[in-house]
């Protein structure tokens, strides 16, 4: 099985730093008509992109994966054929009309915003030709199993960066509240937005607290687990991340799955060395979890949205202007120091001066010995990796040899790709020693500089008879390396792929609102494939009285400690957020700014469900 690390491109300059830190295939915004509206990019910075990443034999996916009303979908196709023409190497969706759509014939990824959840849909998924398939977040490894065992087509899934709480796809809380939709590429996040959670009688038991901010996402202690589920693609979330964070997890993750990538194969060529010690810690982090990999677990952190950092010790002594903290981490002028203060928020303040372990910060923080700190602006990491901190360089032989009308150099790849560039030049002999001479040669010829390879092996088949001056040799090379980064770039061009339907009747005959239907392409999609009910999308109705603004398994009372299978009793007296405990029978309310919303659990499926109240 093929092995594929898959980062985040923001833009061009960032794809290119995702490739040289190791990633094998990139994911980037088009120019419209993806789930970050704050991420697009021009055709022509995807077209550099491109043929940056197959110069190494890795691949640009575009993505173009939010719902498509009517009037958009023509423009939506042309921009579709430009990106092919840019030779992208594969296109996300989430709408299916698309695929009623004169599509060109470029490869499909079905989008994780499709509820990529069941057996049932991937394969039916499958059926339709998409290639891939990007699967639910919630998806645990014993799910993974059970879809590798029923289909063939690949598997993707995300493995590091930020949690949605809701299934993807299946949330319209940010477009009921403000007008603003997740599906059409421009969510508020109100799931990061602070509330209070109350009872029907309008008692609060936990006030203003970030109920359903989740922890980031970092399966990173499961990623053999992962390949022998049947996975292929491992996602890094965050393309709207900075630099630090790509550069740094797609260091991290690149090292990880070389460790387990024995008996596979690499999805892209070249090995990246890297200029700093990759910590996932370092960079932006909400604290982490592994969410349903394996089972139920605590998953959100309701103190804060932002970013903790990496923890660097407790307060072991407090001056008048200065701490004094426990461990070996080192401080450095103008890092970020934060702290949860006695009812649990988050509190920060910038580091001025640095003794040793004691520093002296630029505010006097309310705390006590014993708490806990954690960095969340790290200077001397932020420097590293503001400069040049990885390099990425295809294995290349060099074969110099003589020719009847002057010399050759033959130049063969690590992918066993290879050119020849001729010089017609008379035979001088060398006045120095024939050895010391084919030193020199070896010497000049391996000099391969800011190319994208490093020499292996260089052979002067000469012996040293015959002199050449260096400028001659620089020009050789610098000519037959052209040529083969030239030929790099156009043989790793992607192959078409056209798309077969096999016409399998879809597993539901009819469909909800939660199929996110806002267009007669993908009614008549649906209708082809045996749907005889199509409810249109909310996107398109605005009609959300009585509907689920969110589907989650992620649940409030279990997180809260008053889970009604797991602690039927309701004792969640001691969870530190509560300000009295839940009981069984509570029926319970989120509010917001004067919006009130009402929670549902379903317990039989394990699931919360969040409605207009």
């Amino acid at each position: 099985m093929t092995l594929e690390l898959l980062s985040p491109a923001k833009n061009l300059d960032f794809g290119r730093e995702a490739v040289n830190h190791g990633a094998d295939a990139l994911y980037i915004g088009a120019p419209a008509f993806g789930a970050r509206a704050a991420a697009t990019n021009t055709i022509a910075d995807i077209d550099a992109l491109v043929r940056y990443t197959h110069l190494y034999r890795a691949k640009v996916f575009a993505t173009v994966n939010t719902l498509l009303f009517d009037h958009e979908l023509e423009p939506a196709v042309a921009m579709i054929r430009q990106l092919y023409n840019a030779g992208v190497d594969a296109l996300i969706i989430q709408d299916l009309g698309l695929l009623e759509c004169d599509l060109p014939p470029i490869e499909l990824h079905a989008s994780t915003q499709c509820h990529n959840a069941t057996v049932e849909r991937i394969r039916f998924m499958q059926s339709v030709g998409f290639k891939r398939i990007i699967l639910a977040r919630e998806t645990s490894l014993e799910q993974m199993r059970a879809i590798r065992a029923a289909t063939t087509v690949d598997l993707e899934t995300f493995v590091h960066g930020a949690l949605c709480v809701s299934y993807s796809g299946q949330c319209y809380l940010s477009h009921a509240l403000n007008g603003r939709s997740g599906n059409r590429g421009s969510c508020s996040q109100p799931c990061r937005s602070s509330y209070d959670l109350v009872d029907a009688d309008g008692r609060t038991l936990v006030r203003d607290r970030h109920l359903l901010s989740l922890r980031d996402f970092n399966a990173s202690a499961h990623l053999r687990q992962l390949v022998d589920a049947g996975i292929s693609s491992f996602k890094i979330e965050g393309r709207l991340k900075d630099i630090s964070y790509v550069k740094n997890i797609t260091a991290y993750y690149r090292q990880l799955l070389d460790s387990v990538i024995e008996g596979h194969t690499r999805a892209s060529s070249g090995a990246s060395t890297f200029h700093f010690v990759p910590d996932p810690d370092r960079t932006f982090n909400r604290g982490y979890t592994d969410y349903f990999l394996r089972q139920r677990q605590p998953m959100a952190n309701t103190a804060t949205p932002k970013s903790l950092g990496k923890r660097v010790g407790e307060v072991v002594a407090i001056g008048r202007n200065s701490l004094t903290v426990s461990g070996s981490e080192p401080f450095a002028n103008g890092d970020g120091l934060c702290y949860l203060d006695a009812d649990g928020r988050l509190q920060g303040f910038l580091v001025n001066a640095v003794q040793g372990r004691t520093v002296a910060p630029n505010r006097m923080p309310d705390l006590r010995a014993g708490t806990p700190l954690w960095r969340n602006q790290d200077q001397q990491f932020e420097r590293l990796l503001q400069g040049r901190s990885a390099e990425r360089r295809l294995a290349l032989q060099l074969h110099f040899d003589a020719t009847d009308s002057g010399y050759l150099l033959r130049l063969v790849d690590e992918d066993g790709l290879a050119v020849s560039q001729t010089l017609d030049a008379d035979h001088q002999p060398a006045t120095r020693d024939a050895a010391a001479n084919s030193a020199l040669i070896v010497k000049q010829l391996a000099k391969l500089g800011d190319t994208p390879f490093l020499a292996s092996r260089v052979d002067d088949a000469t012996g040293g008879c015959y002199f050449l001056p260096a400028a001659v040799l620089n020009q050789l090379r610098r000519d037959a390396v052209e040529q083969l980064i030239a030929l790099r770039i156009n043989h790793f061009h992607p192959a078409d792929t056209p798309r077969s339907d096999l016409g399998e009747p879809y597993p539901q005959p009819a469909l909800d609102y939660r199929a996110n239907v806002v267009n007669q392409r993908a009614e008549d999609f649906y209708r082809r494939h045996g749907v005889q009910q199509v409810e249109r999308g909310l996107e398109q109705t605005g009609d959300f009285d009585g509907k689920a603004l969110m589907t989650t398994r992620y649940c409030l009372r279990y997180e809260l400690g008053a889970c009604l299978q797991h602690r039927p009793g309701g004792n969640a007296a001691g969870h530190p957020c509560l300000e009295r405990p839940i009981q069984p029978a509570d029926r319970l309310f989120l509010l917001n700014n004067g919006r009130r919303l009402r929670l549902e659990f379903d317990c039989a499926q394990c699931q919360m469900r969040i409605y207009p109240a």
